[in-house]
């Protein structure tokens, strides 16, 4: 009885998750400093821009929190889906250990206009 109550709400659910982040705040939010010692190794999720989850993950490895970096970005995988939602593939370094490492993150397209990748 309850699987087919779960079954009835998510079919009930709207298919498109309204917006809760324009592009105004998410250029607001990446112009923002951050707190390295607040924020290392955080995942935050900021909200829905233009249908799709944005994050916020703060990586840091091996000098923590002087090297933590704020990478904004889709939950979606990069090249082919990121092109779908209009983002924009973006290589980061991201720090992994004594060194770091090149990583492809779907950005949203504000920021890469704005230069705030």
């Amino acid at each position: 009885m309850m699987h087919l109550l779960a079954v009835a709400i998510l079919a009930s659910a709207p298919a498109n998750v309204s917006d809760t982040l324009s592009d105004e705040a998410l250029v607001a939010y990446a112009s923002r400093p951050y707190d390295k010692a607040a924020k290392f190794l955080h995942h935050d999720v900021l909200g829905i821009h233009h249908g799709t989850e944005v994050v916020a993950d703060f990586p840091c490895s091996d000098v923590c929190p002087t090297y933590t970096v704020r990478i904004i970005h889709y939950s979606a995988e990069p090249g082919p889906d990121c092109d779908k939602i209009g983002g924009v593939t973006v290589t980061k370094m991201v720090p992994v250990s004594i060194a770091v490492m090149r990583q492809p993150f779907c950005v949203p397209k504000i920021l890469v206009e704005k230069k705030l990748e």
